[in-house]
């Protein structure tokens, strides 16, 4: 990895010397990929001031995040051949992330990602009824959710964004003010880092998980059927006709859910097997196998392009990950660019606790009880494969 890196480097600068686009050599500032007006992301709402923000970092790389529902709206990342491209779906406006309440693209998920199945969970003895706003199941949290609030920028730098937002207590059926605090670093080792912390003041649940729609080839440039993948993961947890897990953890072994060595996603994902035709393809949890420490990052997947070479490798402190291949998409907004994103125009890899583990007791648990930290560092790792 350290030797890809190196690469990007050099490439980096050999581009930032010959460019046309380059600023000049007396500013000496690295080039600037982003093709976002500021303007159109800056507002005076309710809640807040909203705006864009710019991370860089010593190799090229550059991301762009607006503190309304704390999303990643661009990610130039490097191929084999030292080409950025923009990885990450999304919009080039605040309005349209305003007009797409049920969407998701580069945000965090919260009170809790995934499905919690019929929209209800008892903790404590007590029941709570939250929204059913996927068929009868509740899904990260309600359309209002982390995704579509402001977010209090706490700390920024050219490479760090620190974002506070604060839950209040019953917040879409809900129990106890929940207080997150989420770091977005973008380090120089080609890593975009998000530390997630929360606190609570009454028992809660709470899977807090990050949703950038990942397209290797660049956003709006084909489907991910050509995306490699391979997971640390010798398990996942089968869903019935409603994407609620079945309480079991069953073997990948012998399935087209087996990903322990690399595949291609369009090599099976149509394949004659229930869980793929109930899910359109692939949205499930994987279980990540147990690594050396549990308070280090354990790697969980890896995704490459054999094309361009573009890799991300996936580390997380979560006991899950959830693949989804963009199976309900259907063009049907035009977006940055104004490009239109079909069915299977990116992955997404979500790090968190098992869907539904509310009403999963044989689930890791997902309470949050007072005088306790959640914790959760997730890492997507950017690298290029010759």
């Amino acid at each position: 990895m350290k030797q890809a890196i190196l690469l990007i480097t050099a490439v980096a600068l050999a581009l930032a010397c010959s460019s046309p686009q380059e600023k000049s050599t007396e500013e000496n500032q690295p080039l600037m990929y982003s093709k976002i007006d500021p303007a159109k992301f800056q507002a005076s709402l309710p809640a807040g001031e909203v705006k864009l923000y710019v991370l860089k970092n010593k190799n090229g790389m550059e991301m762009t995040v607006t503190n309304f529902g704390a999303r990643v709206v661009e990610l130039f990342a490097p191929d084999k051949e030292g080409k950025f491209e923009d990885v990450v779906l999304g919009f080039d406006n605040l309005k349209d992330y305003q007009d797409s309440p049920g969407g998701y693209f580069g945000a965090p998920i919260g009170r809790y990602g995934n499905r919690i199945a019929n929209a209800t969970f008892t903790l404590d003895g007590k029941k709570y009824e939250l929204e059913a706003n996927n068929g009868p199941n509740n899904l990260h949290g309600w359309p209002g959710g982390y995704h579509n609030v402001v977010w209090e920028v706490l700390e920024e730098s050219d490479q760090m964004l620190k974002m506070k937002y604060v839950s209040p207590d019953g917040e879409a059926g809900f129990p106890g003010t929940l207080t997150v605090v989420m770091t977005y670093t973008l380090t120089d080792e080609n890593e975009f880092k998000i530390e997630y912390e929360a606190e609570t003041d009454k028992p809660t649940v709470v899977n807090l998980t990050h949703h950038s729609f990942f397209n290797l080839n660049g956003h709006g440039n084909g489907d991910v059927h050509n995306h490699q993948l391979k997971l640390n993961a010798d398990h996942y947890t089968p869903v019935n006709d409603v994407l609620i897990p079945l309480g079991k953890i069953a073997p990948v072994e012998g399935t087209p859910m087996d990903f322990r060595e690399p595949h291609l996603i369009g090599e099976r994902v149509d394949e004659d097997f229930e869980q793929l035709k109930v899910g359109g393809g692939y949205d499930h949890n994987w279980v990540i196998n147990p690594g050396g420490s549990s308070d280090a990052p354990n790697w969980a997947a890896t995704v490459v392009v054999p094309e361009n070479g573009r890799t991300l490798e996936v580390y997380t402190t979560q006991p899950g990950i959830q693949v989804y291949t963009g199976n309900f998409m259907n063009g049907s907004s035009k977006s940055k660019e104004g490009k239109t994103y079909g069915k299977r125009s990116a992955i997404c890899l979500e790090t968190q606790h098992f869907p539904d583990s509310p009403n999963q007791p044989n689930f890791p648990s997902a309470v949050l009880n007072p005088g306790e930290k959640y914790q959760h560092s997730c890492i997507y790792a950017f690298s290029v494969t010759n």
